[in-house]
């Protein structure tokens, strides 16, 4: 895991710290193709967010925040279980929709096209039937943003997903580059901290593996 110092935050005011964490091991119904599904948590993705929010006690984390997609709705209800918190589902924090390319293979080139033009700046590039790179941006960051308008000065934690992460984040992140993910693959349930003062975001640490089997 990489960190940084978080300089350069105000000291006027009192930044929210939220533990953005990719959700717990799932299974889908259509898990050879592309798909919006939500799916659905395995026993190890369970055991993974248990063995998660136990490692956060000492946090004081004050509330769970999820995206709407099952997996990570599941995700969310374990974990605040687990720290006696509240968990809410809000809109925002999905995955990329795949919209028109749903059932094709994974490995489809028209949408590694489409990623390829985002890394490469063009985010006003759409996935067919679904969002461009500035629209997924924008409804993640304006997520996040809104729930630590709700934690200044507090720790929450948030379940997402791995590719919408390793999009978003970078790229609202004044103190990392774009290309921060890059061949960085993100496990189940890792977590990276950021710290959002009003419109300031900075990374303070990313936990991407260089082992793709990870994903």
């Amino acid at each position: 895991m990489t960190t940084w110092e978080g300089e350069g935050v105000s000291d006027l005011h009192c930044p929210a710290t939220l533990l953005v964490a990719r959700h717990g091991d799932a299974e889908y119904p259509h898990a050879k193709v592309l798909s919006d599904d939500g799916g659905w948590l395995t026993d190890k993705g369970k055991v993974q967010v248990r063995e998660l929010a136990e490692s956060l006690r000492s946090r004081n984390i004050a509330g769970v925040w999820t995206s709407r997609l099952q997996r990570a709705v599941e995700s969310g209800v374990i974990a605040a279980e687990v720290l006696g918190v509240e968990s809410r589902a809000v809109d925002g924090l999905e995955e990329f929709s795949v919209g028109a390319l749903a059932g094709r293979a994974h490995d489809d080139p028209e949408l590694a096209g489409v990623f390829e033009a985002w890394k490469a700046g063009h985010l006003g590039t759409f996935i067919p039937g679904g969002e461009s790179g500035e629209e997924v941006l924008e409804r993640y960051r304006g997520a996040l943003e809104e729930i630590a308008d709700q934690h200044r000065g507090e720790s929450v934690l948030v379940f997402t997903h791995g590719g919408v992460m390793s999009f978003c984040l970078p790229r609202m992140g004044r103190n990392v580059r774009n290309d921060l993910a890059a061949k960085r693959y993100l496990p189940n349930c890792a977590v990276a901290e950021i710290s959002i003062d009003g419109d300031d975001v900075l990374v303070n640490s990313w936990p991407g593996s260089a082992d793709r089997s990870v994903v």
